[in-house]
């Protein structure tokens, strides 16, 4: 095992050096990391942060966040220290840095005493490099007083979307964080997140003192994600089985929003022969970390989980991400969805979604015990969402706008634009179905008003029956009014009463609905697509897992198989050691030497030293 670097071992921070600042730091991402050069806007965070200043960087997921801390902590003098939300996040951060060699420990409450103890005597030594540790952690009045004797690099807050009330994932404890600007006055602080609108942008540099600072914003692009959306039928338990067995032999994950429907989803996709694993807060913590070290070791395998699962989570090839039931924001939506496709490698994001799952969410942020104001965009974020879910129009494109992003091009490649829907003009069966509402005076569910259209209510009773909406729909099926129905609560022209589990019908925005029965607004309604035949296409059209064909893809097999024992021998996730694009270069260019493989992308100085030999032997034994 190769020793971990220190300062001596790094290039010389001082700005008097004749190498320009970025030269150098380039020259620790090709040593370290064993990448060529730096991503979209990764140089200049860098260059900011070591100068000295405080900055904000919003970069997409697999963006390449953590080298924009990373590395000004390698070059800076003291402790680079890393405020991190979750321990799986932290564990992993700090388990591929020591694989590269760098000297990194988190201090959370999994950590044995002894191991604290040794964390802290090599603080005291100057013998660390990067510190993880949690909001709640860092703020203890011992810790504070503990770090102001300590020279520290930066401070970096990752997941700083966590800071905001306007955000999808606030954590009240990130609000402590702004007092880190009084605390260390000097030392630079870097805020770092992959979603946050314009809004959640202003709150996050308030809330942390960083008005003044520089605020770097990258485009929220992923063209390896191909993305799409269908509405449920029922539970939408059987099409989950269906899109996972028609993408066998990928690893993927699959949302939903309870720990019982992950539970019946996971039995459900195992009673189908898939290697399903549940995931959630209900299960014994061993059991967790247990599933989740075979998730992350396995080359496939479903993860079924609720949606607090992967934002720790770092494995490259997940090959699909599966909503079987929606998140409640577009930010939330964009960061589950980015876990797919991570290396780079087409991958898709699919979600199942219903008025009922719009009701649901509205209902959760109303019952929330926060302001008002905040309840409203909630409210809004949630109604975004499903705007985008149902629409007609890109769905990557829609997410960019979002997000602010102006001048943007349809994807060409998500459901919407490879296949646009029909639509027709629903406005006079719309206003039935609002009339029928309306005389129903919301005493029934969706399924009674679809059949009091029909005129096929069950032993009406003569009120009913009497009524001038009773059996007016008998030109349209029964699924086209139960997708009316769907559209009219999108639109907020209906709207459902909870009623304990059992909700009710009635109508919606006034002053909206008189504009439809006037026919001053018109309803489209989308043809919705149920046949399998169009998803089996789609999925076939979706690049296989990665292979590098020809007379390389015995070798890169062995690379693989190499690869996994060492994983194996090591409790680590295969993708920490290497990344499939680094095995796959290697089984193209098959170097003979440690210098040719040095030159490999992902192959930095501390990997070489590790698994150089046993590379090469790889190598040698294929030729």
């Amino acid at each position: 095992m190769s020793p971990a670097l220190s300062h001596a071992d790094l290039p010389d921070p001082d700005p008097a050096s004749p190498a320009p600042v970025l030269g150098r730091a380039r020259e620790l991402l090709r040593r370290i990391f064993g990448h060529a050069d730096f991503r979209g806007l990764q140089a200049d965070v860098i260059a900011e942060v070591l100068a000295g200043n405080s900055a904000m960087a919003v970069l997409p997921t697999g963006g390449g966040k953590s080298l924009c801390y990373q590395i000004p902590s390698l070059m800076r003098p003291g402790l680079g220290l890393v405020v991190s939300p979750l321990i799986a996040l932290m564990t992993d951060q700090v388990a591929a840095l020591q694989q590269a060699g760098v000297a990194a420990a988190r201090l959370d409450s999994h950590i044995e005493p002894a191991e604290r103890a040794e964390t802290w005597r090599r603080i005291d030594a100057c013998e660390l490099e990067l510190l993880y540790i949690s909001p709640e952690g860092l703020m203890q009045p011992w810790m504070l007083e503990r770090l102001a004797q300590i020279p520290l690099a930066l401070i970096a807050i990752d997941e700083a979307h966590c800071v905001s009330q306007w955000g999808h994932d606030f954590r009240p404890e990130y609000r402590m964080l702004g007092r880190l600007a009084d605390l260390f006055p000097h030392v630079p602080r870097l805020a770092v997140t992959a979603t946050a609108d314009a809004r959640t942008r202003i709150d996050i540099r308030n809330e942390l003192r960083l008005q003044d600072s520089a605020e770097f914003v990258a485009s929220f692009a992923r063209p390896e994600l191909i993305l799409s959306a269908e509405r449920k039928r029922g539970t939408g338990r059987q099409r989950v089985v269906d899109l996972v067995k028609a993408r066998a032999g990928r690893s993927g994950v699959v949302y939903a929003g309870s720990r019982d429907g992950v539970d019946k989803l996971a039995e459900a996709l195992r009673e189908a022969g898939v290697p399903a694993l549940a995931y959630h807060a209900g299960l014994d913590r061993r059991i967790r970390a247990e599933r989740l070290e075979t998730f992350l070791e396995a080359e496939e395998a479903v993860m079924v989980a609720t949606i607090a699962f992967g934002m720790g989570v770092d494995k490259p090839d997940v090959r699909f991400v599966i909503h079987a039931d929606p998140p409640a924001a577009i930010e939330a939506y964009w960061q589950e969805i980015g876990r797919a496709g991570r290396d780079g490698e087409p991958a898709e994001g699919i979600t199942l979604y219903g008025a009922a799952d719009m009701a649901w969410a509205l209902r959760r942020s109303g019952e929330r015990e926060v302001d008002e104001s905040v309840k409203q965009v909630q409210a809004r974020k949630v109604r975004q969402l499903y705007a985008l879910l149902d629409g007609t129009s890109c769905r990557a494109a829609a997410v960019r706008r979002y997000f602010g992003e102006e001048g943007v091009e349809p994807c060409g490649q998500c459901d919407l634009c490879v296949s646009p829907p029909d639509a027709f003009d629903a406005t006079e069966a719309a206003q039935k179905a609002l009339s029928a509402a309306q005389r129903l005076n919301g005493r029934f569910g969706r399924g009674r008003l679809v059949d009091h259209l029909l005129g096929k209510t069950k032993d009406p009773s003569d009120w009913e029956s009497g009524l001038s909406t009773f059996g007016v729909g008998q030109n349209l099926s029964q699924q086209a009014w139960r997708d009316l129905t769907e559209q009219l609560l999108f639109e907020g022209l209906l709207k459902e009463d909870p009623n304990d589990g059992r909700p009710l019908v009635g109508l919606g925005d006034a002053d909206q609905v008189r504009a439809v029965y006037r026919g001053e607004r018109r309803v489209l309604l989308r043809a919705v697509a149920a046949d399998d035949e169009k998803v089996a296409r789609k999925a076939r059209k979706t690049r296989e897992p990665v292979s590098v064909g020809g007379d390389a893809q015995p070798l890169f097999e062995g690379l693989r198989a190499w690869r996994s024992a060492e994983a194996r021998a090591q409790h680590l996730p295969p993708y920490v050691i290497f990344h499939d694009r680094t095995l796959t270069e290697i089984a193209r260019l098959k170097p003979q030497s440690r210098a040719a493989l040095a030159g490999i992308g992902g192959v930095g100085e501390g990997k070489l030293a590790r698994y150089g030999e046993a590379v090469l032997k790889v190598v040698r034994d294929f030729a």
